[in-house]
């Protein structure tokens, strides 16, 4: 393979990304200038370049637009949900079970995942951390311990997989050029394992810490009662607003069990498709599926809060869902739109090539080019990529490095004797890990360490080697696996 100047330029531009991830810098200027110089020098032209600009984030913005759209519909769902108080009064239950300091860390574990898996932990973690985690609490189960359990379950288990809104699956497969239910079913897997395996290490060395229950503040540490003082003010804020009209009581008593019961349903009948060998749910008519479920409940839940003001009220919420969507996924568009000139699928609309037949895949190309130089190891290459993973999740954002992952996974796998998708699997569970909220402490780790009122650089020092412990099990186990 004769590689171009154009082709020394993208790997120019690929390795310096890496480096100016190491020093935990944003990658979205370099990107972007490295798609206008990549195009230039392929075409000759600085208007092309100038055009290739724009036509990276054009195309990316149509193949990632279901992702924004099915964000921002759960969102707003979420929203209605917290006008009618039925948020809280989904989780109100829970805190009757948490009995003992070990069964707290169960319901916490479990709670935290189903509730992240649906509507993301980011959203989830006031919610949690508002009701669930003092009642843990006061039965036993130290602060440290409630918000490790809360990131692995929630930042890392749940947001790895993102089974149910597909957000990561799609940005890694879109990139790979593959299929995204293959990613998608095997990162699910690999986040169980991960997320248990931690969760297990997490609870073997915190045991002895979980003893009776804490009961009056006098038996409580100073990292408790500090925890105490914030937290007692979330959950009295958290019932009154419950209780602010009666309508708005029997409502949000009604959607409280309306809306779990049709998101278990919702899973259930996936994974029934699945288990059936049904076809059902292949590309996105997942997420369509959920999205139009969660729509559905949308308009109910509004009108249910104000008949009067519905029509006006389900735009704001529809609003603010996109708000959220485009604050958390905006800057993956330019790093997406550099990536996937990297592959021959999208390359020709990005420089305007037409109809011509020779399109070139720089990053594939460099690959193939270089495939005598990598080692052909399976193991070799699926803790490459896992590294590769984690260094793009260092800025903070477990989404932005899964199009380089991707990217990389579709290049590197016919040398590696792996399948495209194990390996854009591993690489998503490497970034989302670790710049997802588990290793981090300027991730969104920071949201749980300031609710909890702990140490968010501690927090992440103690996530550091259930997870990595972790990672490294499901790496292994995928190559034997797969």
């Amino acid at each position: 393979m004769e590689l171009t100047v154009a082709h020394w330029m993208y790997l120019f531009v690929t390795v310096a990304v890496i480096v100016i991830m190491l020093f935990r810098k944003g990658i979205v200027l370099p990107l972007i200038i490295g798609t206008f110089l990549v195009a230039a020098v392929y075409k000759g032209s600085l208007i092309s370049g100038f055009q290739a600009v724009f036509n990276a984030n054009l195309v990316a913005a149509k193949e990632l637009f279901s992702i924004f759209l099915i964000i921002s519909i759960m969102i707003g769902l979420l929203n209605s949900l917290k006008d009618l108080g039925a948020d809280k009064r989904m989780v109100v239950p829970i805190q009757k079970i948490m009995v003992n300091g070990h069964i707290s860390f169960l319901v916490l574990m479990v709670t935290t995942y189903v509730i992240s898996l649906f509507f993301w932990p980011t959203p989830a973690v006031p919610l949690i951390c508002a009701l669930l985690v003092p009642a843990a609490v006061r039965a036993g189960l130290p602060v440290m311990t409630s918000a490790m359990v809360i990131c692995i379950a929630g930042q890392g288990m749940a947001l790895s997989s993102d089974y149910i809104m597909q957000v990561a699956p799609m940005l890694s497969a879109k990139a790979a050029g593959i299929d995204k239910s293959l990613v998608s079913d095997k990162t699910f897997i690999l986040s169980l394992i991960t997320g248990i395996s931690s969760l297990v290490i997490v609870y073997v060395t915190h045991r002895k810490a979980i003893t009776k229950k804490s009961g009056s503040l006098s038996n409580m540490n100073n990292e408790e009662k500090a925890f105490f003082d914030v937290a007692d003010e979330l959950a009295a804020t958290a019932e009154v607003s419950v209780d602010l009209v009666k309508r708005k009581e029997f409502w949000g008593k009604v959607f409280a069990i309306i809306v779990p019961l049709s998101m278990l349903g919702v899973m259930i009948f996936m994974f029934q498709t699945k288990l059936g060998g049904g076809t059902g749910f292949e590309g996105g008519d997942g997420a369509a599926f959920i999205g139009g479920v969660a729509t559905i409940l949308l308009i109910l839940a509004t009108i249910a809060f104000n008949k009067i003001h519905a029509l006006d009220k389900i735009s704001e919420h529809i609003t603010e869902g996109f708000v959220f969507a485009f604050r958390a996924m905006a800057p993956v568009i330019p790093i997406a739109g550099f990536f996937f000139m990297g592959s021959g699928d999208f390359s020709g609309s990005i420089l305007s090539l037409g109809d011509k037949v020779d399109k070139p895949a720089f990053l594939f190309d460099i690959i193939q080019a270089g495939q005598n130089y990598i080692p052909h190891n399976p193991i070799f290459s699926a803790v490459g990529i896992l590294i590769v993973g984690i260094i793009t999740g260092l800025d903070g954002s477990g989404f932005a490095g899964l199009p380089l992952t991707g990217a990389l996974s579709g290049a590197l796998a016919p040398g590696s004797h792996l399948d495209p998708s194990v390996m854009a699997a591993i690489g998503q569970m490497g970034a989302v890990w670790s710049g997802g909220g588990t290793l981090i402490a300027w991730s969104s780790l920071v949201a749980v360490a300031g609710f909890l009122q702990v140490s968010p650089i501690e927090l992440a020092r103690k996530n550091f080697l259930p997870v990595i412990t972790g990672l490294l099990i499901a790496t292994i186990l995928a190559v034997f696996i797969w």
